[in-house]
């Protein structure tokens, strides 16, 4: 066998090494991120701030809907929403983003209530995290 082989072998497994490093380092990097951008949501809400500007970075309060089917009554769930008029979103699964914008529609159109028959089909969680883009 050649050196090349060698090095080249060599040189992946120093490569793959790497990335496996750089992955672990990156979840450590999120989970900061998370735990920061938990922290700063609540100083926001407890100072009835829903928006500022720090350098160039305009920091802004969203909240956003994450709803999911109660595992053993997702069957239930798609034939709630086909006998209710939403059939056109159902496939083999309903893709999490469409399920809830349904239900934050639905939620709207009700005073921000489910259909009780539904309520008991979702899980529904809403989570209050911080924005950033470019400030103008």
């Amino acid at each position: 066998m050649s050196a090349t082989l060698f090095e080249l072998a060599d040189r992946l497994r120093t490569l793959k090494d790497r990335k496996a490093e750089l992955e672990d380092e990156l979840k450590q990097v999120n989970a900061e991120i998370e735990r920061v951008d938990q922290e700063l949501a609540q100083a926001m809400v407890a100072e009835e701030i829903q928006n500022f500007v720090r350098g160039d970075k305009l920091y802004y309060l969203k909240t956003e809907t994450y709803v999911s089917a109660v595992a053993e009554r997702k069957p239930e769930l798609i034939e709630w929403l086909k006998a209710n008029g939403y059939g056109s979103i159902v496939q083999e699964t309903v893709h999490p983003r469409t399920l809830s914008a349904t239900v934050k529609e639905l939620k709207e159109e009700h005073e921000d209530e489910l259909p009780p028959d539904l309520a008991e089909l979702v899980n529904v969680f809403e989570k209050t995290t911080v924005g950033l883009r470019k400030a103008k």
